[in-house]
């Protein structure tokens, strides 16, 4: 055995503290992101047709907002977590022509292709369609369209009308099956009531139980002039028409006046399809009396100012 010593070797130990608690979850920072839309299948054309629409700012943000929820209870479903089911029951308050009844619809589609509505159809309902001739008859009328919308969406345009009777008046009858009905069936099907703003709010007023149940109350702006003249213009690339730079200022300056005239009747969207749609045939008329043969493409799609014959 020789003599060489074993060199020893060094252990250098660092100590170190506790590690620090980890920052809770409410407290992190969460950077902003841009809001995700489906990129493919029904919904991707949905929110699609959604942004295509003129204005409708608010009204757009609360479809981002329900569809938000619903794809986040999924996961929550996925993780299992609690993932209650909510009330979708609504109050749509605008003046006509404002886009009411087209957003109804795609909200039917909407809740269709997420699953929560089982069919997705859509019913448009009037106070006529609702209330009976004799006691008894307009419960059983009510309830008849409720068995219908399952499934889907139950829209009742000029909703207030029901209530304009008096405690007489069997719209109350209809009113008191219609709070019932979407209680029972809460998850079944969906209901919109839709009218002018100041009418819903009376409406609301004077049943104590109705504000309660439609937890989401959407308000649908009148448009602007200048968002008018994009929706007439839009309507008018639809049918391949061309609105010339002379008729779409006289247009404008229509549009001026009517609406102070008439702010309270005036149906916007509806107006201005109206208008073009007017227009269409007065340049019908203008064209077959001015040329002997067929005009050229460009004739056909012009809408000149002579075309709006406005009052």
């Amino acid at each position: 055995m020789s003599g060489r010593s074993v060199p020893s070797r060094q252990i250098n130990i660092v100590l170190r503290g506790p590690e620090p608690p980890a920052a809770p979850l409410a407290e992190a920072e969460i950077q902003p992101a841009a809001k995700r839309t489906p990129s493919e299948g029904p919904l991707s054309d949905i929110f699609k047709e959604l942004e295509q629409m003129i204005g409708l700012d608010n009204v757009k943000e609360l479809v981002h907002e329900i569809y938000a929820l619903l794809q986040i209870s999924r996961f929550r479903a996925d993780a299992g977590l609690v993932h209650n089911s909510h009330v979708y029951h609504m109050i749509f308050k605008g003046s006509p022509g404002t886009g009411k009844t087209t957003v109804a619809r795609l909200m039917g589609r909407m809740f269709h292709a997420m699953g929560v509505l089982s069919k997705g159809h859509f019913i448009e309902v009037e106070r006529a369609d609702l209330v009976g001739e004799y006691i008894g008859h307009t419960a059983l009328k009510t309830r008849e369209l409720m068995k219908k919308a399952m499934g889907g969406i139950l829209f009742i345009d000029e909703a207030y009308s029901l209530a304009r009777g008096g405690d007489k008046d069997f719209g109350k009858e209809a009113i008191d099956c219609l709070v019932k009905g979407m209680e029972d069936k809460k998850n079944e099907f969906i209901l919109i009531l839709a009218g002018y703003p100041d009418e819903m709010e009376q409406f609301l007023a004077t049943n104590p139980g109705l504000p309660s149940r439609f937890p989401i109350q959407v308000d649908f702006e009148d448009y602007s002039i200048d968002q008018l003249i994009q929706i007439t213009e839009h309507m008018a690339k639809e049918r391949e028409y061309v609105l010339l730079p002379s008729a779409v200022s006289k247009l404008k300056q229509h549009l001026a006046e009517e609406k102070a005239a008439s702010w309270r009747s005036f149906s916007n969207a509806r107006y201005v399809r109206n208008v073009l749609e007017k227009s269409m045939r007065h340049q019908a008329v203008r064209l077959l009396s001015q040329y002997t043969s067929a005009p050229s493409k460009q004739e056909l799609m012009a809408i000149r100012p002579e075309d709006l014959k406005l009052k």
